[in-house]
């Protein structure tokens, strides 16, 4: 292949411009010196202090993380709970089978003012013996 015309030398557009460059730092005035010293010396400052500690850097993505699984686990929990739903059903159709079961309950789950009235519930399990029998 054919180099270009207008190849550019490296080597000499370096130099041409650090010539440039120290002519323009020997022509500027003090003032304009003097601010941009600050402004290197502030700049330096600031990249050898350390940016922040790991464990401050470590809590964005860790509070992200965080956020996502909590709500995987809202979205997923309920889906565990359907499947529960019937079961729920069934015991909770046992539970009234038992309570609807012709056995007393037992002393302790048996409610005190049940006992006070006992003359009352022999009267109404007789009535409704005779009653339920007049209507077939």
């Amino acid at each position: 292949m054919n180099a270009p015309k207008h190849s550019i030398d490296h080597r000499s557009l370096e130099q041409r411009a650090r010539a440039l460059y120290r002519e323009a730092s020997h022509t500027i005035d003090p003032a304009t010196a003097g601010r941009l010293r600050a402004a290197r010396r502030t700049a330096l400052e600031a990249a050898q202090k350390p940016a922040q500690p790991r464990g401050v850097r470590m809590l964005l993505p860790t509070g992200a993380l965080a956020a996502v699984a909590l709500a995987v686990l809202m979205a997923w929990s309920p889906l565990q709970n359907r499947g529960n739903d019937a079961l729920q059903a069934q015991m909770n159709i046992a539970r009234a089978i038992d309570a609807d079961s012709d056995l007393p309950p037992d002393p302790d789950k048996a409610d005190p003012g049940m006992v006070q009235n006992l003359d009352f519930y022999d009267w109404l399990a007789s009535n409704n013996n005779s009653s339920s029998q007049a209507n077939r």
